[in-house]
């Protein structure tokens, strides 16, 4: 390798670098301009349930927007449950974006959720947190503050984020 190449070569291993964060999403979401600032309030009811966040307030909640079809909101879906089973006053709240109301509805069968989850096919909710890409969670303390924004499918079982929850 000559050293005229050496530069072109380091700069396309970086640009590798930044490219694949982006895609990745890693860098996305790093500093949200959300967090320190009141959780958007919002209502979603569908045709069985319906979640109006303001009536969380008091409780420590886990706003946790998702859909049927996304990977990594099937693989958080058991810890979400489990967090929900042990941690009773932890109000957890899913927010499904499908389009399809029967791949939702099926979804919550087959994977036995019993969350309070709501179906938001216009993603009413999820444009006020300014979220497009799923899953995307956010921590909100019992004041209403957002605390946390969570991209991806964090261990819901890890006992880190259980003591941060407690502790909140």
């Amino acid at each position: 390798m000559s050293l005229r190449n050496l530069p072109i070569r380091s700069g396309l291993s970086a640009l590798s670098v930044v490219a694949l964060a982006l895609v990745s999403g890693c860098g996305r979401g790093a500093h949200p301009a959300q967090v320190g600032k009141a959780a958007p309030d919002f209502t979603v009811t569908d045709s069985a349930h319906s979640i109006h966040l303001a009536s969380y307030r008091g409780k420590v909640v886990v706003l946790n927007f998702w859909a049927s079809w996304c990977g990594p909101c099937i693989q958080e879906t058991p810890g979400l449950e489990a967090l929900h089973h042990e941690q009773p006053d932890v109000a957890i709240l899913g927010v499904s974006v499908d389009e399809d109301g029967d791949a939702y509805r099926q979804f919550l069968v087959r994977h036995h959720v019993d969350i309070a989850t709501v179906w938001d096919p216009n993603q009413t909710a999820a444009k006020l947190y300014h979220t497009d890409a799923w899953p995307e969670t956010y921590i909100i303390d019992r004041q209403g503050v957002i605390r946390r924004k969570i991209i991806g499918d964090p261990d819901w079982t890890n006992p880190e984020i259980r003591a941060y929850l407690k502790n909140l």
